[in-house]
């Protein structure tokens, strides 16, 4: 089984945005630009996920959806503030080859059955931001990772896939942007209990983290953010001049990167993982 490895974009707005446990987002740049980067040096598909969309209950992601889909050729997910069918026809119309919920699952879990009869369960991908609690158990959250569920993770994974999912995005928001590697127990519980591909985010420090989340976590498929973000910032120099307006822009002003992050660009991850006996499509 070849392992893919998927960046993840946030976007606000018009930018590309990242940020700790998700929160304190902080521009990067364009998303277009650094989708079109990680085409070009190999990732096997893209997720672009609505940063805010919970917030305003809609997904504003149309425009550079289709404008990304004019110019790659690999899957593009498209997740943040789809709650029904017709939004995710709407999405997928835009040019998205799949679709992420989490907080309109969770409200009715009966979107997933619908979803996937509609458009098949490949197109379904249920996306579950988890915290771990004191007894060890994990509790899921929705809207970017902001309220509680009361939602056990396991229990709803397997829920999930019953009801049609085609693939579980799964992302530990104690770990999210800290550089720290991802929650192996959270990826290999889930991994374990479900029949359908897991893909691991939330973490990657270096290329040692990837590594171990799919040989000791389990997972089908890795999603990374901070990890090529940081590289690709260093090979798409932006001018801050176009982001005045934009927010928190002092990594595109001072060129920090966050010290626990040691980042790598895709092709360079993927000649690691080979040599280390794990087959990644090249």
């Amino acid at each position: 089984m070849h392992i893919r490895i998927i960046p993840r974009l946030d976007i606000k707005g018009p930018n590309l945005v990242k940020g700790i446990h998700m929160e304190g987002l902080r521009v990067l740049g364009k998303p277009e630009q650094f989708a079109r980067y990680y085409y070009e040096n190999g990732a096997d598909e893209l997720i672009y996920m609505d940063a805010v969309a919970s917030l305003y209950g809609r997904n504003s992601l149309l425009d550079i959806v289709q404008r990304t889909a004019q110019e790659i050729f690999i899957p593009l997910t498209v997740g943040g503030g789809l709650r029904t069918v017709d939004d995710i026809r709407t999405v997928l119309r835009a040019g998205a080859d799949k679709v992420s919920i989490n907080t309109a699952a969770i409200q009715r879990p009966e979107l997933i059955r619908e979803a996937s009869r509609a458009f098949g369960s490949s197109t379904i991908v249920v996306a579950i931001e988890a915290i771990q609690k004191p007894d060890g158990s994990y509790e899921a959250y929705t809207d970017y990772g902001r309220q509680k569920t009361g939602v056990e993770v396991l229990s709803w994974a397997q829920q999930a896939t019953e009801l049609g999912a085609g693939e579980l995005l799964v992302t530990s928001i104690d770990r999210e942007g800290t550089g720290q590697g991802f929650d192996l127990a959270l990826t290999r519980r889930i991994a374990e209990a479900v029949p359908i591909p897991v893909i691991a985010h939330g973490g990657a420090g270096k290329a040692t983290d990837v590594h171990d989340v799919i040989v000791e976590g389990k997972a089908d498929a890795i999603s990374v953010a901070s990890l090529f973000h940081y590289h690709g910032m260093q090979q798409l120099r932006s001018d801050e001049q176009d982001f005045l307006a934009e927010g928190n822009i002092e990594f595109l002003r001072r060129g920090v990167v966050f010290s626990k992050i040691q980042p790598v660009g895709l092709t360079a991850l993927k000649t690691f993982l080979i040599q280390h006996g794990i087959e990644c499509r090249c």
